[in-house]
């Protein structure tokens, strides 16, 4: 019997650090709002160099998973955040600038998550959303609006809608897919 044998991946340091942080999450060991430890206390107990601790948090702090406060006292240190919006429209954009999805699949997506978003809010939108809605649409109506201001109201109005809709996640996807095409608009 033969057996066949795979190669071995071979991961630099701060990937078995970014590794062994996500398994802290996935176990709920980390939450958000939570303070890893110093770094100069961290490296050792990982056993790697605070360097490569460095590099992986830089790395969760593009992600937005982290955000670091250098220097001392309450606010320093590295701590897990709760909204990744602004990093993940980033991401989207960038991947779309590299070419990753066509301009075909962002605005499908984009038209299958606001029409669930419409859908969603029609039932669950507060009031004051609606009345907020309401103004943007007349702002977008406004007799001379130009192309820039146009788009930061039909922006913001979509993005109103999915945060009306009570999906936390629609909103967040609405609002990176909505970002990642605003240059192109």
């Amino acid at each position: 019997m033969s057996v066949e044998w795979q190669p071995v991946r071979q991961s630099r340091t701060h990937e078995l650090v970014l590794r062994s942080i996500e398994e802290r999450v996935f176990a709920g060991e980390l939450k958000a709002g939570d303070r890893l430890p110093p770094e100069r206390e961290l490296a050792p107990v990982l056993g790697v160099s605070r360097s490569a601790l460095r590099e992986a948090l830089r790395v969760l702090e593009t992600i937005g998973v982290l955000v670091a406060q250098p220097g001392r006292g309450p606010d320093a240190g590295a701590r897990i955040v709760r909204k990744p919006d602004d990093a993940l429209g980033r991401l989207l954009r960038l991947h779309f600038a590299l070419g990753s999805y066509s301009l075909q699949d962002v605005l499908e997506a984009r038209i299958i998550l606001e029409r669930s978003s419409f859908a969603a809010a029609a039932c669950h939108a507060p009031s004051e959303d609606l009345d907020e809605a309401e103004e943007l649409v007349r702002g977008m109506a406004a007799p001379g609006i130009g192309v820039s201001a146009f788009n930061d109201l039909d922006t913001r109005f979509h993005v109103l809608i999915a945060r009306s809709s009570g999906n936390a996640l629609t909103s967040t996807l609405t609002s990176a897919v909505r970002e990642s095409v605003r240059p192109l608009i």
